[in-house]
C-alpha cells in the first residue's frame, strides 16, 4: 500500500511536469488518434485528414524534404517552392561570381526561361505512411543476441521493400522509431528538376549573419524560391528543356492576416535528429563533456576563416557556406549548454528517472525486465566516455581541414582498385573527379593551411591519452622541432592535388601508376597513420560501447512506454515528415529580460550599420521603409519581419511551412531562439521559441522590393480572420 501511494504521488508530480502541450514531433497519419482533440482545443479548425490523406489532396502534399537537408513548400500550382535562404544558398552560391555576386545582390528571374538549373537538387513527396512493426518484428525475440537481432530485422526490412505496392516513379524506405521499437514504412517520389527562381541578397536573405544567427529578436528575410519541373505528364524527369512546371496535388494558401500573440500555429517538415529520452547521465556528457569540446575545436577553424574572408572578397564567396555550416552548430551548443542549465534539465531527469525505478521496483513483472536498465546505462555512460570523447575530437578536425577531405577522396581510389583491380578503380574514377571538381572550386590552399596548423596542435595537445595520437604524427611533429608551422607546410608542400590541372593530371595516368603515387604520397600516408590509429585504438571500444548502449536505451524506450503511461510519447526526429503545433508567445530569456513574439522592419533600420558585413541594408529597402511602401503586406504602418511561437522544432525543419489554424501558410520557420536549442534533448515550454519569417515580409520582398509580381501573381492569397467573421 505504502509503495501504491508513493507511485500514485510521484505518478502525479511527473504528469505535471509532461503535459506540455506545445511538445512533440508527431507522425501525421496518426493525428487522429493521438493528438487531434488536444489540437482543435488550442484553436485548430480543421480536421486531421486535411493534414495527412492518402485518398485526398491534403497539407501533407504541399510539402516537401528539400534536397534531404531542408523542408520546401509548394506555394503555387505551377510548382514554386519556398525554402530558407540558408537552405538554398549553395545553389545561390554555385552560380555566383565576381561578376555574378548573387549571394551579395540576389537573383530574381523575370520568367520561367532565366530559372536556373540546379545539379543534384532535388525534392521529395510523401505519398503515404505505413505502419510495419509487425512484419518488421517477424522471428525477433527478447533472447537474441544484439548482432542476431538487426540482422533478422534487417531481412524482414528487405522482405518488406520487395512486397510493398509502388506506383509509377515512387520509391521507398523504412525507418525505426522509438529506438528500434517501431518501423514505419514510407512511400515517396522525388523530383530531380529543380531551378532556382528567386533569392533576395544576403542583406536581407542573412541579415545578422553570425551575431544574430540562434538570437531573438531576429530580422532575417531567411526565403528563397525554386521551381519543381516534370516531363509532359507530370511524372519525375532529370533536367531537360522540354520539361515543364509541376503541378501538385496541393499547394498552400498564404494568409495576409499575420499573427497575434497565442494564435494556434503548426509546423510541417522533416526534422534531423533529436534525444529527447537520453538518460541523465547521458545529458550530463553532452553538457559537460562533448558539447564544450567540439565548441572549442570550431572556434578555432571559425577565426580562421573569419579573418580571411574579411580581407577577401573571393575568399568570402569560396568560404561564406562552409563557415555558415561550421557555424551554426558551434553556437547551437553553447545555447544548447546554456539552456540546459537553465531549465534544470539534469535535476528534472533525475527526478524522472526516480519516478520511474520506484514505479519499476513495485512491479515483480517490470522489476525482471527493466530493473536494472538505468543503472546499466549509468555504467555504460562512464566507459563509453572516453572514446566518446575521443571519436568527437577526430571527427571534428579531420572534417575541418579540407585537405584530408581531398586525399581520402584519392584513397577511395587506391581502395577500390585493391579490391577489384583496375575494373574497381575505373567504376569509382568518375564520382571521384566530380567530387574534386565540387571541393576544389571552394577551396583555398593558404586557408586550410592555417586551419591544419591550429587544430592539428589542439588533436595533438588535448586528447585524454596519448595512445589516441599516431606514433608517425609526432615523429612527425619531433622532426619540425615541435613547430606546428613548419609541420603544416611540409604536409601541404608534399601534397600538390589542390589545384585541378594536378589533379587531372595525376587522374590521366594508367590506374597502377596513380595509386602507386596516391599511396607513397607523404601526406596521404600521414592521414593513414592518423586514421589506422584511430580506427585502432578508438572506433572498436567506442562502436562496442555504443552498441550496448543502443540496446539498453532500446529496452529503456519500451520501459518507458509500458510504465510511464499518462504519457503520450512521440517519437525522436529522424528525418521523416512530422507536425508539431503550439502558439505564438514571447518569452523570459533571463532575470528582467523578455522578449515579444514579433518584430518589424523598424528593429532592421535600428540595426543597420552602412556597409557593415553584417548589418547593411540595401538602398532600395531603406527607400521603401522611409516611404513606408509596404503595399497590402504592411499592418497598421507597419512592417512585419519575423515571430516566435512554442512549436517543437530542430535542424531539418529550416523552410518548414508555418501555418495557422485553418493550414494557411503564415510564415516559414528558420531557426530557434539560443536559450531554447537544448530542445533537442530537453523540451521546455518556458523557453523553447522557433523563430519564423513571416509571410507578408516574403511578399514584400518579393512584390515592392524585387519587382517579381509576376511570382505574386501564381499565389492564392486569402483573409481567413476577415472571411471566418
Amino acid at each position: 500500500m505504502k509503495n501504491r501511494i508513493i507511485i500514485i504521488i510521484t505518478g502525479c508530480i511527473f504528469f505535471v511536469q509532461a503535459a506540455h502541450a506545445d511538445e512533440g514531433m508527431w507522425l501525421p497519419q496518426l493525428l487522429g488518434k493521438l493528438n487531434e482533440g488536444q489540437m482543435k482545443s488550442l484553436g485548430m479548425k480543421i480536421s486531421a485528414a486535411d493534414i495527412y490523406s492518402i485518398n485526398k489532396g491534403s497539407l501533407k502534399d504541399a510539402v516537401v524534404s528539400f534536397g534531404g537537408f531542408c523542408t520546401g513548400d509548394v506555394i503555387s500550382s505551377q510548382g514554386l517552392v519556398l525554402t530558407n535562404h540558408h537552405c538554398g544558398f549553395d545553389a545561390i552560391q554555385n552560380h555566383s561570381s565576381i561578376q555574378n555576386n548573387y549571394i551579395r545582390d540576389g537573383f530574381w528571374s523575370k520568367n520561367k526561361a532565366e530559372e536556373l538549373t540546379n545539379k543534384g537538387l532535388f525534392v521529395t513527396f510523401i505519398v503515404r505512411i505505413d505502419d510495419v512493426t509487425n512484419q518488421a518484428m517477424a522471428d525477433v525475440t527478447s533472447g537474441m543476441a544484439e548482432a542476431d537481432r538487426l540482422s533478422q530485422i534487417d531481412k524482414n526490412l528487405a522482405a518488406i521493400k520487395d512486397r510493398v505496392q509502388k506506383g509509377k516513379n515512387e520509391d521507398s524506405f523504412i525507418r525505426g522509431f522509438f529506438e528500434g521499437n517501431q518501423y514505419y514504412l514510407f512511400v515517396t517520389k522525388t523530383y530531380r528538376d529543380i531551378r532556382l527562381v528567386g533569392a533576395p541578397p544576403s542583406a536581407i536573405g542573412n541579415f545578422g549573419k553570425d551575431t544574430d544567427n540562434w538570437m531573438w529578436p531576429r530580422h532575417t528575410g531567411d526565403f528563397s524560391m525554386f521551381r519543381i519541373y516534370a516531363d509532359a505528364n507530370n511524372e519525375p524527369s532529370d533536367y531537360a528543356a522540354g520539361n515543364i512546371p509541376f503541378k501538385p496535388k496541393k499547394s498552400f494558401n498564404i494568409s495576409l492576416d499575420g499573427v497575434k500573440e497565442n494564435d494556434f500555429t503548426m509546423v510541417f517538415g522533416f526534422p534531423g535528429r533529436t534525444m529527447e529520452y537520453l538518460p541523465a547521465v547521458a545529458v550530463q556528457q553532452i553538457m559537460e563533456v562533448n558539447d564544450p569540446a567540439k565548441i572549442a575545436i570550431r572556434d578555432k577553424a571559425l577565426n580562421v576563416i573569419d579573418g580571411f574572408m574579411r580581407k577577401d572578397e573571393v575568399i568570402k564567396i569560396q568560404y561564406a557556406s562552409k563557415y555558415a555550416g561550421i557555424q551554426n552548430a558551434y553556437k547551437k551548443w553553447q545555447g544548447e549548454i546554456l539552456g540546459l542549465y537553465r531549465t534544470d534539465a539534469l535535476a528534472k531527469k533525475r527526478t524522472y528517472e526516480a519516478t520511474f525505478q520506484q514505479r519499476v521496483n513495485a512491479n515483480s513483472v517490470w522489476k525482471q525486465a527493466y530493473g536494472n536498465v538505468l543503472p546499466d546505462l549509468e555504467a555504460m555512460y562512464k566507459t563509453y566516455q572516453p572514446y566518446g570523447l575521443a571519436r568527437d575530437y577526430y571527427s571534428e578536425i579531420t572534417s575541418k581541414i579540407e585537405l584530408f577531405t581531398i586525399a581520402n577522396q584519392l584513397n577511395s581510389l587506391v581502395a577500390a582498385y585493391d579490391k577489384d583491380g583496375e575494373a574497381g578503380y575505373i567504376k569509382r574514377l568518375p564520382a571521384v573527379k566530380n567530387n574534386l571538381e565540387e571541393l576544389i572550386g571552394e577551396y583555398n590552399v593558404t586557408v586550410d593551411q592555417r586551419i591544419f596548423e591550429v587544430l592539428m596542435e589542439k588533436f595533438i595537445q588535448d586528447q585524454t591519452t596519448t595512445t589516441y595520437v599516431s606514433p608517425a604524427v609526432n615523429e612527425n611533429l619531433q622532426k619540425m622541432g615541435g613547430n606546428y608551422k613548419s609541420l603544416s607546410a611540409g604536409i601541404y608542400n608534399s601534397f600538390p592535388y589542390t589545384t585541378t590541372d594536378n589533379i587531372n593530371s595525376l587522374l590521366s595516368q594508367p590506374a597502377a601508376n596513380t595509386v602507386e603515387t596516391i599511396r607513397n604520397n607523404a601526406t596521404v600516408v600521414f592521414l593513414n597513420n592518423m586514421m589506422k590509429q584511430y580506427q585502432s585504438s578508438v572506433l572498436p571500444s567506442y562502436n562496442d560501447n555504443q552498441a550496448k548502449i543502443n540496446n539498453l536505451q532500446r529496452m529503456y524506450m519500451k520501459a518507458q512506454m509500458e510504465v510511464m503511461k499518462e504519457k503520450k510519447f512521440y517519437p525522436d526526429a529522424n528525418s521523416t515528415l512530422r507536425l508539431t503545433y503550439g502558439k505564438v508567445k514571447g518569452y523570459k530569456a533571463r532575470d528582467a529580460v523578455s522578449y515579444g513574439y514579433s518584430t518589424d522592419l523598424d528593429g532592421v533600420m535600428q540595426k543597420y550599420v552602412p556597409g557593415d558585413y553584417e548589418f547593411d541594408v540595401p538602398e532600395k529597402l531603406q527607400q521603401l521603409y522611409k516611404a513606408k511602401d509596404y503595399g497590402q503586406y504592411g499592418s497598421n504602418g507597419k512592417m512585419n519581419v519575423c515571430f516566435i511561437a512554442t512549436n517543437h522544432t530542430t535542424g531539418g525543419n529550416s523552410g518548414s511551412p508555418v501555418l495557422d489554424a485553418y493550414g494557411n501558410l503564415i510564415g516559414l520557420n528558420f531557426d530557434r531562439v539560443w536559450e531554447g536549442t537544448m530542445s533537442d534533448i530537453n523540451y521546455d515550454p518556458s523557453i523553447c521559441r522557433n523563430i519564423m519569417v513571416d509571410i507578408r515580409y516574403v511578399l514584400f520582398i518579393v512584390d515592392k522590393f524585387a519587382g517579381a509580381s509576376h511570382l505574386i501573381q501564381e499565389m492564392k492569397l486569402v483573409h481567413p480572420r476577415i472571411n471566418q467573421k
